[in-house]
């Protein structure tokens, strides 16, 4: 069973430029990997800056800019996926980086807990149906006064920092044990 949230755009794969990293849960569970969400996300940013030539302050603004979302974002997304990540399902982590004519696409995929679903889901039907800034500053407020470990920010963040589009598409799949694949993507004007 598939079932998407927001406005979900299936991957290009005839996308002219585009780069994949890929984390299998081999050598070290996926959660150890830690350390390596943010060299990863300042390579992909270091990256995306070669599409953005510096040749005046104009286009030297545009750079840092499209360094800083692509950064903070790909942070976010591979934290997220990391710590969500289901380890009996044995699936790898991966973030795709889409650059197509006016836009960023991120799409970040893992392996899911079918229990924690349902909860995810509401969230994000929240998310979607009230405004991002309302959101962000209750969610401000709630962060000040309970302590749940989570922070419930990074997404709010990039609707309201970064003028992002969030979608998610779950996947329900079935191998040596049940599994929810979980790709989120991340869709930023430029």
């Amino acid at each position: 069973m598939t079932r998407t949230f927001g406005n979900y755009i299936e991957k290009d794969e005839n996308a002219q430029d585009y780069l994949v990293i890929v984390f299998r849960p081999s050598s070290l569970p996926l959660q150890q990997r830690w350390r390596n969400n943010g060299l990863s996300a300042d390579f992909l940013a270091d990256y995306v800056t070669t599409f953005f030539p510096a040749e005046n302050d104009e286009g030297l603004h545009r750079q840092i800019e499209a360094k800083d979302a692509v950064s903070y974002i790909a942070n976010e997304l591979l934290e997220n996926a990391m710590k969500f990540s289901y380890e009996p399902a044995m699936q790898p982590i991966s973030i795709d980086l889409h650059l197509q004519q006016n836009n960023l696409r991120f799409y970040v995929s893992n392996g899911a807990n079918p229990m924690m679903i349902e909860s995810f889901q509401s969230y994000i039907q929240e998310m979607l149906a009230t405004d991002p800034d309302d959101m962000y500053m209750r969610q401000l407020e709630a962060n000040a006064t309970e302590d749940d470990g989570q922070s419930h920010l990074g997404y709010l963040t990039m609707l309201t920092s970064y003028g992002a589009e969030v979608a998610w598409k779950f996947e329900t799949m079935q191998a040596d044990t049940e599994y929810v694949m979980v790709t989120t993507m991340v869709q930023l004007s430029i």
